[in-house]
This record gives structure tokens, C-alpha cells and sequence, in this order.
């Protein structure tokens, strides 16, 4: 019977340290998410299934270009997928289907988007100064998309992870660097 109960004990060390240790990583490091919606398209599609690094913004600041998991400002039980076009202190002014960044040092330029497709045109006369901690958010799909054109500015606080990993579909598995 001892030996039956010594038994018993090692399975459940092993489960119980499992446990933690994927509470730990979910908690910490890596957070799964699914892509729902078509706001990304056609770099992100409804059904991808990300690794988002949670890991990253406690050692820099989130850059321009990288994709991003935030709990949506206005209802943070809501994740959303978006990019970010507009960094702390900068002013974004989207005009004429362009978007124009004025930096914190008065540097102005037009925002180049390789990743998205030739012909692809940001609608809306828009104009955001950006705050010590707030982010400008759009979606890849800009016809479709619900982002900071919209909703404004979003708080630092929010922000999730970077999407570092597409897992699924198999054909289109890639891992992701800003």
C-alpha cells in the first residue's frame, strides 16, 4: 500500500509542476491568440492562430511596424490584433488616403508601408497628437478595419504582446521580426 501511495504522490508532483510551470508561461512569457475578423487581411486572417510574446515591452518600447495583442480600450475583456503607426509624443494625420507622421523633434514624413499591398489606401481626414504613453493603432485591412482611426489614441497599459509566431494554418506557419 506504501508503495501504491508513494506513487500516487510522484504523479501528482509531476502534474502539479506542470501546472505552475504552464501557468508561469501563459502568465509571463507566451499567450495564444486567435485572429478573428478580417481587419489584418492580408497579412493576418480570421483563424491564425498566434504565439504572442509577452516578454518583449518589459525590456523596450513597442515600435513602429509591429503587430501587437491589446485589450481594447473601451472594453479590456476585448482583444484586438492591430499595428502600430503612431509612437509617444509624435502626431499622425491621416489625409487624402496618406499618413503623415510629425515626430516629437518636429521631423515630418509620409509613413512607408511595405507590408501592406500596392493600392491599399488609408480613408479618413484624421489628426491625433499622441500622448507620453499612447499609441496609434491601424489594421492592415484599412477599408475594414476598427483602430484608432475611430476609438483615438490607445493607452500603453493595454497592450498584451507582439505577435512573434503564426502557428496555423500549417501552409502559412512564420515567424515574425520587426
Amino acid at each position: 500500500m506504501r508503495v501504491f501511495l508513494l506513487a500516487i504522490w510522484e504523479v501528482l508532483e509531476v502534474v502539479l509542476v506542470a501546472v505552475i510551470t504552464v501557468f508561469l508561461i501563459r502568465s509571463f512569457l507566451i499567450q495564444p491568440f486567435l485572429v478573428s475578423g478580417a481587419s489584418m487581411e492580408p497579412n493576418f486572417g480570421s483563424g491564425n492562430y498566434l504565439l504572442i510574446d509577452e516578454l518583449t515591452y518589459r525590456f523596450r518600447e513597442p515600435q513602429r511596424g509591429e503587430v501587437i495583442v491589446f485589450r481594447y480600450p473601451e472594453n479590456p475583456s476585448t482583444y484586438y490584433i492591430k499595428r502600430i503607426i503612431g509612437l509617444p509624443g509624435e502626431k499622425v494625420e491621416i489625409q487624402k488616403g496618406v499618413v503623415r507622421i510629425t515626430g516629437a523633434g518636429g521631423e515630418e514624413f509620409v509613413l512607408r508601408e511595405d507590408y501592406l499591398p500596392p493600392g491599399i489606401v488609408t480613408s479618413g481626414n484624421k489628426s491625433a497628437t499622441l500622448g507620453s504613453e499612447e499609441y496609434y493603432m491601424l489594421g492592415d485591412n484599412r477599408n475594414y478595419s476598427f483602430d484608432s482611426r475611430s476609438w483615438g489614441p490607445m493607452d500603453k497599459k493595454y497592450i498584451v504582446g507582439i505577435a512573434r509566431l503564426r502557428l496555423l494554418p500549417v501552409s502559412q506557419v512564420q515567424a515574425f521580426t520587426y
